[in-house]
């Protein structure tokens, strides 16, 4: 296929993709030991395989993501949401990667989550879909990656929860990991991450028309979902990114003195939530905040044990300057347990006033260090298999 893109005439696209299924009928028991009885995974890939299958590289997505992370469906207009980064010649180099995304479980776009038809009722789970965590996500992408033949990941790697993923593949798979790249994110969500989670939960659940998680296609709690993504949204800026964006910029000319809003700021999130609901459900919007707050590779003991049996890993850990929804020191904390444990890992903080939503925006920096690691696992990889 041509690897210009044939939308924009851009070089390094990957062009026209499709989403692809992975289904089994197999009992799945979850982190909870509730079982799912079937399980079907969304997935997409791009670039291919070398003849060793030793150049897969699973991308994990952040809470509003899919597995469309790059190129083109045929009836878009917009790309995948990591176009920048997966592509011949970017950072996830698809000349020499074969990269690959799925939709987690819990999720709305394919994979089994609280929309999906239960195959004991023929009606949508809803809330008896059972609660799902970040290991249970890992878990499902494992059996995905056995579907595809992979002995070996040469990477994984994710933005916020995508990162939390990434740690988790190298705490359960160690084995099965070269290397791993967790992007502003944390081993655990701190009281302040669980509170924000809290409130844009307890906003979809007021809703009147969220009817305890059995609303109808179409006739959600769009209400609820919106103020949530709205909270969501503004933890992703920056005081500095929102006040150069928007300052006390007026939508009138004067101030209208009532409440149908006066500041662009005010009408970019209400844009936000309103574009949000087009295109995301309000039940796995539940599901996944609470497998984010569930999360925790602490647990009851130090950090530094839960990483003992991750010697084999190298590790590429980035935070960003301004990023107050998951900043830096908890990044910090990472990269010291795996230090006490003498894991090989690289730390870098790039210095940005986009906040969280920096990994979504400070491409060139992100390509740099990620395509220099990933050439360096490789040649260590070639290196060891000499020896």
């Amino acid at each position: 296929m041509n690897t210009d893109n044939e939308k924009t005439g851009e070089k390094g696209s990957v062009s026209i993709v499709e989403t692809k299924y992975f289904r089994t009928d197999s009992p799945f028991i979850l982190e909870s030991e509730a079982i799912l009885d079937e399980l079907t995974i969304a997935y997409e890939t791009y670039g291919s395989f070398n003849r060793e299958k030793d150049n897969a590289v699973l991308i994990c997505h952040a809470l509003s993501g899919d597995a469309h992370a790059a190129g083109y469906h045929e009836s878009d207009e917009k790309p995948g949401w990591w176009e920048e980064m997966i592509g011949p010649g970017k950072a996830f180099d698809t000349n020499q990667y074969y990269v690959i995304c799925s939709n987690i479980i819990g999720g709305c776009k394919g994979s089994t989550g609280p929309g999906s038809i239960d195959p004991k009722t023929a009606k949508p789970y809803g809330l008896d879909f059972p609660v799902v965590t970040i290991s249970d996500m890992v878990n499902t992408q494992k059996l995905l990656i056995d579907f595809l033949g992979i002995k070996k990941v040469l990477c994984v790697s994710g933005g916020s929860m995508g990162g939390m993923q990434a740690l988790q593949w190298a705490v359960s798979y160690p084995d099965m990991l070269a290397s791993c790249i967790p992007i502003a994110t944390t081993c655990r969500h701190s009281a302040l991450q669980i509170a924000l989670d809290e409130v844009g939960r307890q906003a979809i659940m007021a809703d009147p028309n969220w009817k305890n998680g059995r609303y109808e296609p179409g006739k959600g709690p769009s209400g609820g979902l919106s103020l949530a993504r709205m909270i969501g949204h503004i933890t992703y800026m920056s005081d500095k990114s929102m006040e150069r964006k928007f300052g006390r910029l007026m939508k009138k000319k004067e101030y209208g003195y009532d409440f149908t809003g006066d500041f662009e700021v005010e009408g970019y999130l209400q844009y936000r939530g309103d574009s949000f609901i087009q295109r995301f459900d309000a039940n796995s919007y539940l599901y996944i905040t609470k497998a984010m707050d569930y999360f925790d590779l602490q647990k009851n003991e130090r950090l530094c044990d839960s990483f003992r049996h991750v010697r084999g890993v190298r590790f590429l850990v980035i935070a960003f300057s301004s990023d107050w929804l998951y900043p830096p020191y908890q990044s910090k904390e990472i990269v010291k347990a795996l230090k006490l444990n003498g894991i090989d890992v690289s730390y870098c903080e790039i210095s940005s006033d986009y906040g969280h939503d920096a990994f979504l925006i400070e491409f060139d920096e992100e390509t740099t260090l990620i395509r220099h690691f990933l050439e360096r696992v490789r040649h260590n990889g070639k290196n060891s298999t000499a020896r």
